[in-house]
């Protein structure tokens, strides 16, 4: 049976660092730190890339852009999102929505949410509406949160013939 959707779902977290810069869905967040990792670790993209490679069975980011490979030190990840989306598009599917959450303290999201939304679907093949972007906070509950950044992403593929 050829299913006419398939949904996937990501999850990433990183540990923030001094010196590094903030970039969540391809933006850059003014913050005292960034996120640490072999790439520029946007934690936002990579949940959407293991959601969408999720999706099609693909295995995860990791074995597609591994940290052991310096081709990808302080990688863009939104290239490796264009990367992906091409795959995406060879396996005969398109975005039809993503919905993600940021889970972090600090730095306050809402500013940047609507921006955020407008970079990942332009890179996803989609319009702003098709892409949701929320944040929370843990108010400290979590600890992992308050030593870094956790992002979520669900996204539903849609086959474009069958």
């Amino acid at each position: 049976m050829i299913t006419p959707y398939r949904i996937g779902y990501g999850f990433d977290l990183h540990r923030w660092e001094n010196g590094r810069r903030l970039v969540l869905g391809g933006v850059e967040i003014p913050h005292e730190q960034g996120l640490l990792g072999h790439s520029d670790a946007d934690a936002l993209t990579h949940a959407v890339i293991d959601a969408l490679l999720g999706a099609l069975a693909l295995g995860d980011i990791g074995q597609h852009f591994p940290d052991t490979d310096p081709r990808y030190k302080d990688a863009d990840s939104m290239e490796m999102l264009r990367t992906i989306m091409a795959l995406v598009g060879n396996k005969g599917f398109q975005v039809g929505n993503v919905d993600s959450t940021i889970v972090t303290d600090a730095p306050k999201m809402a500013p940047h949410l609507l921006k955020i939304r407008r970079s990942l679907a332009k890179d996803l093949l989609v319009t702003e509406d098709d892409v949701s972007v929320k944040a929370t906070r843990t108010e400290g509950v979590i600890f992992p949160v308050t030593n870094g950044l956790l992002a979520m992403a669900q996204v539903l593929l849609i086959r474009r013939s069958i």
